[in-house]
């Protein structure tokens, strides 16, 4: 199809990869800022570069087939990153709570899905049973890609984000093996030869993908507690060691791997001699660079003829794979599971979409079953699989950009429906359970609003439980307190202990939990110190509240009867008429509340409110002056 914007000359390959970049970052910009799904807008993004120019990746790269082609290559080992990436965030702890629940649907569920796939294609689209068990196999993965942005913008509870992420992280390679055993079973001459290849080659991924990622996982561990690897190199070397580990892993076996470097993020990531927090860091700076190339180079390869000419056969999959095939494999492999609610089964059953690894070795595969085709591989049959081959690729896309819009646009509200996440998180974390946070967390609760408050005080932590507060006995330093508990309906933190070194250590932790503009901590005691003495500004967040009082005055308060009162601003009753009524009071705006940004902690500074803003005062416990408007609430 020829392109919809007509140029003079041809695009140079800097010019394509400045747009890949530049759309790249401008997708995940407006996903954020509207709150969209980023891979469906990285996808729209994608197709409209390749329609409006005419020009794709191809056209820049060395022709190639099979795992030949310079663009699979590059896509398997990005691909790789990013399942190294995911392996690094999967800790052993998280298997306590839904440990069964991840087994059944990596085993049971992946077999119900394939068998019940390759059924559909076989019988009901008519495709070859080869074939259709290839792309029963490729479509039981979900993966990283598309899984993490999606729950970033859903936002569920922290057991749910738990199992998709163990279930698209470990599932990928399983696909990936699967589709692998399927082909040298279709290529083979005998069923007795084809077994006999397929346990070996099982045996092979197991022997390079476990044992060889657990080895190698180990001897990175050694090299970075001893210090072999200075700190400024440690990212690029373990990217270097991720793409060593992924190509000889594929020289021994094909797609082994994948499984290498997904087992050996997973034992780093529960090693506990050396810290890989700040290789985690790089490594997610990384994957949405990677995520936003990918998605767009490889939507922008499609064609409009090639969507079309799969167009319904591809509707036809993609309402079967959401309708009967996941929720099946899901109620089927969950079945009188103790450990998930039916609400929480519901969730998991209309929440699975596909991503780049089923776009990557799909392709791969639609060139090897076209190629061992053509060869005669498949008899009087070729013909037909070959021309079947060639819908794979779109027809799998297809599936791709329908699952992540469908379930990119109805997961949020599913989730809410279902009590498994909030609309706009907007609870308060306390690093503190002084008299002050309290007291404020009293007001907050009483409201309505999630408020939790962590402390290794017990008295502080009695004392919350007491007035009916969340409160939690822990370090807010702790692995506890950032891995095991559910943050759900939480959007920011107000670090408020009595030491502030602490609190900036915590703000600086939870950046990556809430966002840097959702963690605050109270001024600390020397900020209007020398800045020879005074702890650097880098170091520490935003200081909340009005006036940005320090923890000894907000304790003070607190033991002097101080009390938190709610004031509404109206059309009548604005900031400037608050502040009037208690200017000579020493009150506090805490925290602010309206309908467009919910509930958020108050900064330091306030030029202007707009009507409908609900203010929560700290106010000393002295006779407070009447408002000119009865809009001020006791």
């Amino acid at each position: 199809m020829p392109s919809l914007l007509a140029s003079s000359a041809p695009m140079s390959a800097l010019v394509y990869l400045t747009l890949i970049l530049a759309l790249g970052v401008a997708a995940q910009w407006c996903a954020w800022r509207f709150k969209l799904p980023s891979i469906l807008l990285l996808l729209a993004f994608g197709f409209g570069l390749g329609q409006f120019t005419g020009v794709r990746i191809d056209n820049f790269l060395a022709a190639g087939e099979g795992h030949g082609s310079p663009l699979l290559s590059a896509v398997g080992l990005f691909v790789a990153i990013i399942l190294f990436e995911g392996g690094l965030t999967l800790k052993l702890s998280e298997l306590r709570e839904s440990g069964l629940p991840i087994l059944r649907l990596c085993t049971l569920a992946v077999v119900i899905s394939f068998a019940l796939t390759t059924g559909f294609m076989s019988m009901v689209l008519g495709y070859d049973i080869r074939l259709s068990a290839l792309i029963g196999a490729i479509l039981t993965v979900t993966g990283p890609t598309v899984i993490a942005p999606l729950l970033r913008h859903v936002n569920p509870t922290r057991k749910m984000a738990s199992i998709f992420k163990w279930e698209g992280i470990v599932v990928d390679p399983i696909g990936a093996i699967l589709g692998v055993l399927i082909f040298l079973i279709s290529r083979s001459s005998s069923a007795d030869a084809a077994w006999s290849e397929v346990l070996w080659a099982v045996a092979k991924m197991a022997l390079v993908g476990c044992i060889g990622g657990y080895i190698l996982g180990k001897i990175v561990e050694q090299l970075l507690r001893r210090h072999w690897i200075p700190d400024y190199l440690q990212p690029v070397f373990l990217l270097a060691v991720v793409a060593v580990a992924f190509t000889l892993s594929n020289q021994v076996e094909k797609e082994a791997g994948l499984l290498t470097v997904t087992v050996l993020g997973v034992v780093l990531a529960n090693q506990k001699s050396a810290s890989v927090r700040h290789i985690l860091e790089f490594k997610e700076n990384l994957r949405t660079l990677i995520i936003s190339s990918l998605f767009i180079v490889l939507s922008g390869r499609i064609s409009l003829d090639e969507l079309s000419g799969a167009f319904g056969k591809g509707m036809a999959l993609l309402a079967f794979l959401i309708f009967i095939g996941r929720p099946l494999s899901v109620f089927g492999s969950l079945f009188s599971s103790k450990q998930t609610t039916l609400k929480e089964r519901t969730f998991l059953a209309f929440l699975a979409p596909r991503g780049i690894v089923a776009a990557a070795v799909a392709s791969v595969f639609a060139l090897e079953f076209e190629m061992a085709a053509r060869h005669g591989r498949f008899g009087e049959l070729g013909p037909t699989i070959a021309s079947q081959s060639q819908e794979l690729t779109a027809l799998i896309f297809l599936v791709i950009i329908g699952t992540v819009a469908v379930y990119g646009l109805a997961a949020s509200p599913l989730a809410r429906a279902l009590g498994l996440a909030s609309r706009n998180p907007t609870g308060i974390l306390f690093a503190g359970a002084d008299a002050w946070a309290r007291l404020v967390a009293k007001a907050l609760h009483d409201d309505g609003h999630r408020v939790m408050l962590l402390d290794t005080n017990y008295s502080n932590i009695a004392a919350s439980k007491l007035m009916g507060l969340e409160a939690h006995r822990a370090n807010i330093l702790s692995e506890f307190a950032e891995e095991e508990l559910d943050f759900n309906g939480i959007g920011s933190l107000v670090a408020g202990t009595p030491n502030d070194e602490v609190n900036s250590i915590a703000a600086q932790r939870f950046i990556h939990q809430f966002g840097r503009a959702h963690v605050w901590q109270l001024a600390p005691s020397d900020h209007s110190a020398h800045h020879r003495t005074a702890t650097s500004s880098e170091i520490r967040v935003q200081n909340c509240f009005t006036g940005a009082p320090g923890h000894p005055r907000l304790q003070q308060l607190a033991h002097s009867g101080a009390v938190v009162k709610k004031s509404h601003l109206t059309e009548k009753f604005g900031f400037e008429d608050f502040q009037k009524t208690y200017a000579d009071s020493s009150a506090i705006v805490l925290f602010l509340s309206d309908s467009a940004k919910g509930l958020r902690p108050a900064p330091r500074e306030i030029e202007k409110l707009a009507a409908g803003t609900t203010l929560y005062v700290l106010v000393p416990d002295a006779p407070t002056p009447t408002p000119p408007s009865s809009s001020v609430e006791g």
